[in-house]
């Protein structure tokens, strides 16, 4: 995961030092992120991105030959890493702290570049995006709501049988669907609302 923007230190002569390898090719990966934050993806140039990066272009394209190789590598490079599942002591909030995870990382830096790549790129593009964003978001989002359900199970709060994967899909199919359609950024209380009207009376154990 990138944290910071690399940047090389100016030497006293005023010229910047020559970059290699790995500290190279990830300040090429960040100036990508950038320039998707900045000009989108059709503004996107590999030209532009060397210039952002302080090298060459022929830098860039000895790594990476297309900009959709290089902008599936600054996002599978960028985007925030889901670790575990919040064990809160109660499956309402645990479901809650998961979604206002899932939605940090889509609204961050390589998260909205993400987005922006989906909205914009033509079809054939699209197809290799979105399997990126299943494998880098909605599949490892998907895990620890499962692990939430599991442990719901345990307690007694959660019905065997909610654990499925269509009700895996509820939660990130309503974020993607909404954030993509209507434009919402998943404020702390529309989170709220779907939990408490949506996923806790489709998961509970015993009568509604």
């Amino acid at each position: 995961m990138m944290t910071s923007r690399s940047t090389a230190a100016a030497r006293p002569d005023g010229a910047t030092p020559r970059r290699r390898g790995p500290v190279l090719e990830r300040a090429i990966l960040e100036a990508a992120l950038d320039q998707l934050g900045s000009v989108g993806w059709n503004g996107l140039t590999m030209e532009g991105v060397a210039l952002r990066a302080q090298t060459g272009k022929a830098a860039v394209y000895r790594r990476w030959p297309s900009k959709e190789d290089l902008v599936a590598d600054a996002l599978r490079a960028g985007l925030p890493r889901f670790d575990e599942a919040p064990d809160l002591g109660g499956v309402r909030d645990e479901l809650y702290e998961l979604c206002r995870r899932v939605r940090d990382v889509m609204s961050s830096r390589p998260g909205l570049a993400l987005r922006a790549v989906l909205h914009e790129c033509d079809e054939e593009a699209a197809v290799r995006f979105r399997a990126l964003i299943e494998t880098g978001v909605v599949g490892p989002s998907k895990r620890l709501f499962g692990q939430v359900l599991e442990r719901g199970i345990r307690r007694g709060e959660v019905r065997a049988a909610a654990l499925d994967d269509l009700v895996l899909d509820v939660i990130p199919a309503l974020m993607m669907y909404r954030s993509k359609v209507c434009g919402s950024e998943w404020a702390d209380d529309e989170i709220a609302d779907i939990i408490d009207r949506i996923m806790v009376p489709l998961v509970r154990s015993g009568p509604a």
